[in-house]
């Protein structure tokens, strides 16, 4: 198995139950409390994990590009956090997650268009696939 495929798998398994162990977190509390403490816990486990794995010397090579690019990807992954909380409060765990990870649909699209990569008809079939399941799961009926 090729290493990200193993990271991937990883980080699938990791997401899953990060949404069940929220909802639970969530108890008698609100959204927006439960993310922003949910979010200084990341902050040290992220801050403790560069202590050990990044060298030093990686730090400068840090540019200007770099963090206008992250800082972009942070700010989106903030407005993600928060609305996947408030809809997490209120919401299901099955149904949440599923839209939210409708968001591989949109990386696609915009991979093809900003980075042009290449989308085979295999990976169009599967993002048809997602789409279907996102409308079987979102229909309340």
């Amino acid at each position: 198995m090729e290493k990200w495929l193993g990271y991937a798998l990883l980080s699938m398994f990791f997401a899953g139950f990060t949404s069940v162990i929220a909802k639970v977190g969530l108890s008698g509390i609100s959204g927006d409390l439960g993310l922003s403490v949910r979010t200084l816990f990341v902050s040290v486990f992220v801050l403790g994990f560069a202590a050990i794995v990044v060298p030093l010397t990686d730090w400068t090579t840090l540019n200007r590009h770099n963090l206008i690019w992250l800082g972009a990807s942070a700010l989106t992954t903030t407005l993600s956090w928060i609305f996947y909380y408030k809809a997490l409060k209120i919401g299901d765990v099955a149904s949440v997650a599923l839209i939210d990870k409708g968001s591989v649909v949109v990386a696609i699209a915009l991979a093809a268009l900003l980075l042009k990569e290449t989308i085979s008809l295999r990976v169009m079939l599967g993002a048809l696939l997602i789409v279907a399941g996102l409308l079987v799961i979102a229909k309340k009926s």
